[in-house]
């Protein structure tokens, strides 16, 4: 670091940082846009920020009716991968994966992109074949996958207990080694300052409270800072979908259920990769302040509030002891929930609905993070067009009429 970097760090930290340049702008919300995205998400700024660089579409908005990035995308445990079981969740998956691995340098902010690898156990004989029958399966779509023996596990992370006589062995796993981690909040910072840049307007506490509908087309919506007129309207407010669904005259087929994670405290490095168990049902990666990040499966009830019940946690940290013996003597520091969206296939909705001129981005369950810039990809074509992308065309409203489900519930193992 420079000497002018270091006194420069220094005379920020005495002036609180207020003098730092805010990185995107704060404006009042004009009358009429465009294009207006409801939701501040990364899947929200995404979609923004890619109809301003791919479409030339930027008079835009993006409302967020907290502060930027407060909902699932400042709640997640920051796990990306691939490895999807279908075609077309593997083709979408792999799209989001691709743009993450350029997107520190397409945005000039770094989003703290750790391809660490990502490491799926084995317990008994159906997990093992049912690993075996993905990894062949996402290699075939060209995504990279390889499965492990229980020695190779050992070695690549050798806290963990591979014992024949624990509760649930471990005989095997699998790896996707360009699977691992991204920093959050990084990655909303980072597609709100380059959307900021681009002409997008990101305006932060501006709650919708209606949708404005002629003739079966939206034209505008109204909100708590006042009416906004638009004939297209973007919809990626996850766990909330519903809400803004029902405002809008039709119903989904999704449920909102509390997902939890916690922090222990930080220790220094003992795994280098992201492990997760689908039997034992919890996963855990340690973050650059040396945290352990763990997290596991939904709470069973519907809620739209960010926090969840104790059994969970106890569950998750009883996993993870067996696994991790290490762990026994770690505290825990904090935890969290957010509110997933989860469609009855555990995928994604992407594309049109009912309402003319009114687009869905929703149903992503325990999948969001990891899709940021893929979702925001193709829901900014499919916003720009009218029509879907191919990449997302399979993930209609309309295959809950045809049948023609994407059913990944439990077909990625541990579904985070």
């Amino acid at each position: 670091m420079s000497r002018y970097s270091i006194f420069s760090l220094i005379r920020h930290a005495r002036t609180g940082h207020r003098d730092w340049p805010r990185a995107w702008r704060s404006p009042e919300p004009k009358p009429a846009y465009d294009v207006v995205i409801v939701g501040g998400g990364g899947h929200g700024l995404a979609t923004a920020y890619y109809l301003a660089k791919e479409h030339g579409i930027a008079n835009v908005a993006v409302l967020e009716k907290g502060w930027l990035g407060g909902g699932n995308t400042g709640r997640n445990t920051t796990v990306i991968r691939s490895n999807y079981l279908w075609d077309s969740s593997a083709a979408l998956y792999e799209k989001s994966l691709q743009l993450f691995e350029g997107l520190s340098q397409e945005l000039n902010f770094n989003v703290m992109l750790s391809q660490r690898g990502l490491v799926g156990l084995a317990h008994t004989q159906h997990d093992l074949r049912e690993i075996a029958r993905r990894v062949n399966a996402i290699r075939l779509n060209g995504i990279d996958s390889e499965l492990l023996t229980p020695a190779q596990i050992k070695e690549l992370v050798p806290i963990i207990n591979i014992s024949p006589t624990v509760r649930y062995p471990v005989i095997g796993g699998s790896i996707q080694r360009r699977g691992g981690v991204a920093r959050h909040d990084a990655v909303a910072w980072g597609l709100a300052r380059g959307a900021d840049m681009r002409g997008v307007d990101i305006i932060e506490n501006c709650a919708v409270t209606g949708i404005r509908r002629e003739g079966g087309r939206v034209t505008g919506l109204e909100t708590t800072r006042g009416a906004i007129a638009t004939g297209k309207v973007g919809i990626a407010v996850a766990g909330h979908s519903s809400v803004l669904a029902a405002m809008a005259g039709f119903r989904l087929p999704i449920e909102s259920h509390p997902l939890q994670a916690l922090v222990s405290e930080p220790i220094k490095p003992i795994i280098d990769t992201v492990v997760m168990s689908g039997t034992v049902h919890v996963y855990v990666s340690q973050s650059d302040r040396g945290e352990l990040v763990m997290g596991a499966g939904i709470d069973v009830f519907n809620s739209y509030a960010q926090r969840g019940s104790l059994p969970v946690i106890e569950s998750m940290l009883a996993a993870a002891v067996e696994l991790f013996p290490i762990f026994s003597r770690l505290k825990m520091m904090r935890k969290w929930g957010g509110i997933v969206d989860v469609c009855p296939d555990a995928s994604p909705i992407i594309g049109l609905t009912p309402v003319d001129g009114l687009y869905l981005n929703c149903g992503w369950g325990t999948g969001g993070f990891k899709s940021t810039p893929g979702s925001g990809w193709v829901f900014a074509h499919t916003i720009a067009t009218g029509a879907p992308h191919p990449l997302n065309a399979a993930f209609s409203l309309e295959r809950f009429h045809s049948g023609a489900l994407i059913d990944e519930h439990g077909a990625a193992a541990v579904a985070h």
